[in-house]
């Protein structure tokens, strides 16, 4: 079920296209990763969904509702945002803050302090949010964004500037998310990190959608190719190559390794092949490209199609 979706979105500021023709689905119970690099029209994107601005083409629908248009209301109570930089006012106490952000859903306080528990900071609710760390203020955000259960969360750099363990806790938070059938989307940098916590992501670039997909899917679509070190019996490696499929090539050999390279689709024949030799071959690693090999690698062929970098 399509919870919320982007289709021919154009967004011009000026001379300037932020967004250009972006057509993209948010699925129920799915995180997505919104990437690209500072400019790539990640935040005009999200300002487009939260309804702060319209898109001079294409429509966008949160649960089939317009977010800018007279409705939008309703779009909107089913929202929970995040910013990059979160800001509260300091001489309030959490739950105050809580209680504010709630009156502004139309919502009752109920189930605030649940909310200050889940994200860890309920011990500190009366306190100053002045007296608040970096890493305290962004679960506070996070709590804010929760309110109301709402069905779609978007998140903005999540993690920055935040220390290990509490990066931990934000992704076990979209962990929580996503099983609980929420869809998620988190526009970051971090993409060694959010790879393992999304369904999905989409590359942004030149404000355009340049791919969309799985990891694997993103694989395929990249013609990535696997690498796969091999660790042989001594001087079996010339035998050991005979015998791998043609797809299969070898960039690195000494006398008992071999590292080879292999299209995506070629995997499962290598690995039939490496089984069949029993004895010859006594270890093996496979090492498929990451959300940030991925992303280099569809930046550079949008760039070399034409879009500005």
């Amino acid at each position: 079920m399509t919870v919320a979706e982007w289709s021919g979105a154009t967004k011009r500021y000026g001379a300037v296209t932020a967004v250009r023709d972006v057509s993209l689905a948010l699925r129920a119970g799915e995180a997505t990763a919104l990437v690209g690099h500072n400019g790539a029209g990640k935040t005009t994107l999200i300002k487009l969904m939260l309804g702060l601005v319209r898109p001079d083409a294409g429509t966008v629908r949160v649960l089939g509702v317009d977010p800018a248009g007279a409705r939008g209301t309703s779009a909107r109570r089913a929202l929970g945002f995040l910013p990059e930089n979160v800001a509260f006012h300091g001489a309030l106490t959490a739950r105050e803050s809580m209680a504010f952000y709630a009156r502004l859903k139309g919502l009752p306080p109920r189930g605030n302090d649940a909310l200050l528990e889940r994200v860890g900071i309920a011990h500190a609710a009366d306190r100053r949010v002045a007296t608040y760390s970096k890493g305290m203020r962004q679960r506070l955000g996070i709590a804010q964004a929760l309110i109301g259960e709402p069905r779609l969360l978007l998140f903005d750099e999540p993690t920055s500037g935040l220390d290990p363990d509490s990066r931990a806790e934000v992704y076990q938070t979209i962990d929580e998310l996503r099983a609980s059938g929420a869809t998620v989307l988190v526009s970051t940098h971090a993409l060694e990190e959010i790879e393992r916590r999304v369904d999905r992501a989409a590359i942004v670039h030149g404000g355009r959608l340049v791919a969309a997909g799985s990891l694997e899917e993103l694989r395929r679509g990249a013609g990535a190719q696997l690498r796969l070190r091999l660790r042989v019996r001594d001087r079996a490696t010339a035998s050991v190559l005979s015998r791998m499929p043609e797809a299969a090539r070898c960039i690195e050999r000494d006398a008992a390794s071999l590292t080879l390279l292999a299209p995506i689709d070629a995997k499962m024949p290598v690995l039939r092949a490496i089984g069949s030799l029993g004895a010859l071959v006594e270890d093996v690693e496979i090492e498929a490209p990451g959300l940030q090999q991925l992303y280099r690698e569809w930046i550079d062929a949008s760039a070399a199609e034409g879009v500005p970098t």
